[in-house]
This record gives structure tokens, C-alpha cells and sequence, in this order.
């Protein structure tokens, strides 16, 4: 259970950080999300999905 609380802490780290530092980029790309295919955003979402798992699986063993 801690490792999952530590991993939304990172995401929440990096989200952060976006916004941080590429306020500008984020509200373009919010913006032009309804442009995005669902079907070219599901793609996405497993490949982040599959890399996430791989790494994981690189680093815990």
C-alpha cells in the first residue's frame, strides 16, 4: 500500500511540475485534447499503460 501512496505522490510531483514549468504548453495541449481521437488517445493511454508495467517490472525485478 505504501508503494502505491509513493507512486500518486510522483505522479502528482510531475503533474506539478508541468504546470510549473510549461504553464503555456499545458493549457495548449488541454485545449486541443477534443481534437484527439479517442481512438489515437486509447492508444496512448495503453502504451503509457505498458511502459509503466515495464518499468516497474525493470525495477522491482
Amino acid at each position: 500500500m505504501q508503494d502505491l501512496l509513493i507512486g500518486l505522490a510522483f505522479v502528482l510531483v510531475i503533474e506539478g511540475l508541468i504546470y510549473a514549468l510549461f504553464p503555456v504548453a499545458a493549457k495548449k495541449l488541454a485545449a486541443q485534447i477534443n481534437d484527439i481521437s479517442e481512438s489515437s488517445l486509447r492508444i496512448g493511454g495503453v502504451m503509457a499503460l505498458a511502459a509503466g508495467v515495464a518499468g516497474i517490472w525493470l525495477i522491482r525485478g
